[in-house]
């Protein structure tokens, strides 16, 4: 089947009564989509032609627990956006009827009601949309916390999270949304096609002797991106190895370029590393993707490839 909105339960309901459920990825069946003649029987024949032919782009379906568990952290992200907008709003409406205020202290438990205190510099008139947003950001930001404690204390999550704590720069919003997201992190052949799925290369076009390499895929986990991207541009501010090895990478390009090799850190490494033939700061991120995979006991399959000589490079062969 396709996977849509509503493909996990249908999932959860008919694998145990089928030897093998598999969904489709919906981006790699285009050519669904671009027939001219297309109707739900013409897809399930197609669906049918690809999997009896192998070539159905299967996508991954995480356990019932794991895709529950990520729901909640992913509601809690919308819980945080609501919280930015109405603190937007509150900040809007001030300087919407001229009222001087402190930035930095504006959204402070001890700070709002002393402005509201003031009743000469607040006009009436927005008295209770202040009164209204803050409340409502006060309950938003308690329901957010007792989400993320409630995944904190999961069974199931809590010595993974624990172990993905003990890297430097890894919270437990990283944490949380590391393990949720990725899943089981066996099922990654590479560390190239974990770094594809969290979003940290671009798509590569190429005809004949010409290649393109374009920004960032579309094509990820935008969640774990999202995450990666945020920790990437926060750790500098707390580590002064963070900050010089940020600042050194931003010399050979810019800020958005230097975040990204940030998120890469571990993977791969940078050209400026490789002249001052060191490594990557392990401390940048934890050595993100291969560090988080060791702390949470878990190594990746190593591919051993037959080596390839040329006449010249052949060994001697030893006389028996």
């Amino acid at each position: 089947m396709e996977a849509t909105i509503f493909s996990g339960w249908v999932y959860d309901h008919l694998k145990p009564h089928a030897a093998a459920v598999k969904v489709a990825h919906p981006l790699m069946l285009r050519a669904i989509a671009a027939s001219k003649k297309k109707n739900d029987q013409i897809d399930a024949g197609k669906l049918a032609d690809c999997l009896r032919c192998d070539f159905l782009p299967e996508c991954y379906m995480a356990s019932t627990g794991i895709r529950e568990r990520r729901r909640t952290l992913r509601c809690r992200h919308l819980l945080v956006r609501q919280v930015v907008q109405l603190k937007n709003r509150v900040s809007s409406l001030l300087m919407e009827t001229g009222v001087s205020y402190n930035k930095q202290r504006l959204h402070r438990a001890g700070y709002f009601p002393e402005l509201l205190a003031s009743k000469d510099a607040i006009d009436k008139s927005i008295r209770p949309l202040l009164r209204l947003s803050r409340d409502s950001i006060t309950r938003l930001q308690r329901i957010e916390s007792a989400l993320i404690r409630s995944l904190q204390r999961d069974p199931l999550l809590a010595e993974r999270v624990r172990r993905l704590q003990t890297i430097p720069c890894v919270g437990r919003i990283t944490a949380l949304t590391w393990a949720l997201e990725m899943g089981d992190i066996s099922r990654f052949r590479s560390i190239r096609q974990a770094i594809s799925y969290c979003g940290l290369c671009g798509d590569e076009k190429r005809s004949a002797e010409t290649a393109v390499r374009t920004p960032l895929s579309k094509q990820r986990n935008k969640h774990i991106q999202r995450v990666l991207v945020e920790a990437a541009k926060l750790a500098p501010r707390y580590d002064p190895d963070l900050a010089l090895f940020y600042a050194r990478e931003k010399q050979s390009g810019n800020a958005n370029r230097a975040t990204h090799r940030g998120c890469r850190g571990g993977c791969s490494p940078s050209p400026s590393a490789i002249a001052n033939n060191r490594r990557h700061s392990s401390r940048f991120f934890g050595n993100r993707l291969s560090s988080m995979r060791e702390q949470c006991g878990e190594r990746r399959r190593t591919i051993h490839r037959p080596r390839t000589w040329t006449k010249d490079q052949a060994p001697a062969r030893r006389d028996s």
